[in-house]
């Protein structure tokens, strides 16, 4: 998928600029890649959630700055979510005819026959590294869980890429695994009580304070 977004040169910089754009609807970016001077831009706010909500954060973009076209990727997307708005935008302008890396999220599809017995699905990688052409970045890397029992487990190295992508995250990296419900407990007990011991440790310390004063 190619998106089209229409990109602005912006003169000044500074966080004076920034507010005064942002208040009038458009985000500060700047683009960059090889071989080109980084250019200062704006864009529109809706414009952006637009593409990006259409296409993911990995959608390939012609991007338009006064006229002239560049094959991009939003390398980079700065959000206030305070305020629920962009900050600031870096796009990477990118070559048809050159492999670039970016991060791909995990999907997870099916349902483990480990998790129907009861055991609990643990999420320990939620996205991968992946190499491969700009038009050839895939959305997500899908992985079915369906055959996971209780005591089974999937690393990177068990990952199904698309036709022309490679996944280049360490392949002995941890993705998945179906552990029994007692193995999930004890792990969490560890963490409990010793959010407890600080509570109280806290608890204590006030109590301390407040008899100085």
């Amino acid at each position: 998928m190619e998106l089209k977004l229409v990109a602005e040169r912006r003169e000044g910089t500074g966080k004076g600029v920034a507010r005064k754009l942002r208040a009038a609807g458009r985000v500060p970016a700047i683009v960059y890649g090889r071989g080109m001077e980084p250019i200062p831009v704006s864009v529109d706010a809706k414009e952006l959630y637009h593409v990006l909500h259409r296409g993911g954060a990995n959608v390939l973009l012609d991007l338009v700055v006064d006229g002239e076209p560049h094959l991009a990727l939003a390398r980079e997307v700065q959000r206030d979510h305070i305020h629920n708005r962009f900050v600031h935008v870096d796009f990477l302008a990118v070559s048809r005819t050159e492999k670039i890396t970016v991060s791909v999220p995990i999907q997870v599809v099916g349902e483990s026959v480990g998790v129907k017995a009861g055991g609990v699905l643990e999420h320990h990688l939620w996205e991968v590294q992946a190499e491969c052409l700009p038009g050839d970045v895939p959305e997500v890397i899908e992985v079915d869980v369906s055959a996971l029992a209780v005591g089974d487990s999937l690393k990177v190295g068990d990952l199904v890429a698309p036709e022309g992508v490679e996944i280049v995250s360490p392949p002995g990296e941890l993705v998945l695994a179906v552990v029994p419900p007692q193995a999930r407990e004890v792990a969490a007990a560890p963490a409990a009580a010793e959010a407890e011991a600080e509570e109280a440790a806290a608890a204590e310390a006030a109590e301390e304070g407040g008899e100085g004063e």
